[in-house]
């Protein structure tokens, strides 16, 4: 997201007057979640004052100051704020246009424990902007999901938001790693799904995809 990133920290861009992070918090907040825990490290001190000028939902702030510890050792920093269950992981560039109802609340409903180790939300890359990537998953009709391997191309994007079962952090590396460790152990065990997203979804991963996402954020208002 650079050059925006050089003085602001990802969190806080912002995509028609409100920046990714609110959009995230309001989402967890209106599908029921009360506590939310926000990670920080780049540019920490300003987003953990940002977050702290909300009051709902409750912020807790997993530090990352003094590491950058990636999307998965990120996740087992802040399992002791996370709690026993499972919880919901969120990245803050993934923003979504609605259907007719919220996919968290979609996505809270369609959990089912003796299941699913994993449920994503995925996008499907034919109504998606700012994702101009291969695709991830394929999706089986039960909504159980595989990797795109060697495929050319799947229909599919982790659209950044899934539920996840804290059994699959336990025992994971120390320090900096993927979340795709959490994956591959739902996978072996045949237990990552996939809900796909109603409405649509906007990937803002770089400046560029800033102004597209505020034209179809405007268009979806009129």
């Amino acid at each position: 997201m650079l050059p925006i990133t050089a003085t602001l920290p990802k969190p806080l861009v912002k995509v028609a007057g409100q920046s990714l992070i609110d959009f995230a918090l309001d989402r967890l907040h209106e599908a029921g979640m009360d506590t939310v825990v926000v990670n920080v490290h780049h540019f920490a001190d300003m987003l953990e004052a940002h977050v702290g000028t909300r009051t709902v939902p409750r912020i807790l702030i997993s530090d990352e100051r003094a590491a950058l510890l990636e999307t998965g050792g990120g996740v087992k920093k802040a399992l002791p704020l996370l709690g026993d269950g499972p919880f919901i992981t969120f990245n803050s560039d993934s923003l979504w246009i609605e259907g007719d109802e919220p996919n968290l609340k979609r996505l809270v409903k369609a959990w089912d424990p003796d299941r699913m180790d994993i449920l994503m939300l995925v996008a499907p890359l034919s109504t998606s902007i700012g994702f101009d990537g291969p695709g991830d998953f394929h999706m089986d009709e039960d909504g159980r999901l595989r990797r795109r391997g060697t495929d050319p191309g799947a229909p599919f994007a982790y659209a950044g938001v899934a539920i996840v079962k804290p059994e699959l952090v336990h025992g994971t590396p120390e320090g900096a790693f993927s979340a795709n460790a959490f994956y591959d152990r739902a996978i072996a065990k045949d237990r990552l799904y996939g809900l796909c997203m109603e409405g649509q979804w906007l990937h803002v991963g770089e400046p560029q995809a800033i102004i597209e996402a505020e034209r179809c954020l405007a268009a979806s208002k009129r």
